[in-house]
């Protein structure tokens, strides 16, 4: 009989990053996605982004069941320029989360500082759900 072999979460993560990262690059897709943290504690979730030159009004943060849906679009310089080496991405982008519990919508937080996106999302308790 097959072994079933249970991967954490991270590393499922990682390898859809890896993925996605090799498929953009392939398919020259104009979507891509930010270095993303996700961790929780006992009472909420923490998602971080990583993202700098943008503006709070730039990003659209949604949730949806039970996953984390945050978009946006980061500007490039429009100026015309002889390009030597370009690893900043720019353009739309998109970060999906699956949220492992329910959580409370209206008590969520974001903030963006210091070119980082944090979201934090508190878990529904019993007296809640």
């Amino acid at each position: 009989m097959p072994t079933v072999v249970r991967k954490t979460r991270e590393t499922l993560m990682e390898v859809r990053r890896g993925i996605l990262h090799s498929v953009s690059w392939q398919v020259k897709s104009s979507i891509w996605d930010p270095p993303t943290d996700v961790y929780e504690t006992e009472e909420v979730f923490v998602i971080r982004v990583e993202i700098a030159g943008m503006r709070e009004e730039n990003f659209d943060v949604s949730v949806q069941n039970d996953t984390l849906y945050i978009t946006g679009f980061r500007h490039d310089f429009p100026a015309k320029r002889a390009v030597h080496q370009m690893e900043i991405r720019s353009g739309r982008f998109a970060s999906v989360v699956r949220l492992s519990a329910p959580v409370d919508v209206e008590h969520a937080l974001a903030e963006y500082q210091d070119g980082f996106l944090t979201i934090t999302l508190p878990k529904e308790t019993q007296e809640q759900g």
